[in-house]
Order: structure tokens, then sequence, then C-alpha cells
């Protein structure tokens, strides 16, 4: 099933404001609940994450079908992504430096502005050029 890009949007920008909270308090126990948000869409899909959801309920609603789909697999990709940069960044504030999770942190703030204020998803271009290398009907 397709999903609406501007709950992808969306999923970005509240994830962009936890990333930046996270950034300004050093929070660990903020970065550990983003990281649950990207755990919840790489297991269940973009579309029953929690923003994912929030955005189905109270937004969506308000404006209508999209013009267009995409499909969920570049963007549940990303989330994994995303999912690996906030779980460095948790090793970072718990046990190895707060350096580290503050640089994973920022890397992860970095692509969801990205995807939020441009549509530029770092993580579905990742994926859709590692499809594009990997040869038809060959597994690795």
């Amino acid at each position: 099933m397709q999903v609406d890009p501007r709950g992808q949007r969306f999923a970005a920008a509240v994830t962009t404001a936890v990333l930046a909270l996270v950034l300004i308090t050093g929070s660990a126990w903020l970065l550990a609940v983003q990281a649950l948000v990207f755990a919840a869409a790489v297991a269940a899909g973009v579309r029953r994450s929690p923003y994912g959801l929030l955005y189905a309920w109270l937004i969506r609603p308000r404006l209508g079908p999209p013009a267009e789909t995409e499909d969920p697999a570049p963007p549940r990709f990303a989330q994994a992504v995303g999912l690996v940069f906030a779980l460095i960044g948790l090793l970072g504030y718990l046990a190895v430096g707060t350096w580290l999770g503050i640089t994973a942190t920022a890397f992860a703030l970095l692509a969801a502005f990205l995807n939020a204020a441009f549509g530029l998803c770092l993580g579905c271009e990742m994926y859709l050029l590692m499809r594009r290398l990997t040869p038809v009907g060959r597994t690795p």
C-alpha cells in the first residue's frame, strides 16, 4: 500500500523538533523515545508508526487525499537509518561520551530537517541508490 508523502514530511518535522530538543537538553531519554518511534516505523511500517498515525488522525483529514503517493519501502529504510543514528547517539550519551551523542543526533537532525523543509529524504535516496547498484535477479 502506498503512502502519502505529506505524512513523511510531517513525521520529519516532528522528528526535527524532537531531535533539536535532544541537542538543546542533552536528554538521552528523549532520544530513546525517538529511537522507539523509529523502531516502530521500521517494524510496523511508516503508516502505522506513532507519527504516521498522528498524521492520519489529525492532519490528513483536513488536507484531503494526496495528489500522488509513494512506495513505503524507501521511507521505511530511512527510518531504519534514523534508528541506527539514534542508537549510536544513545550509546554516546549513556556510555561513550556526550560528543558521540551530539554528533549522531546532529546527523539525524540534519537528515530530518532536509526532509521536512525541502522534501529531500537522504535515507530514501540511499535506498534507491542501493537498489540501482544491486543487480536484478542476484541476491547477496
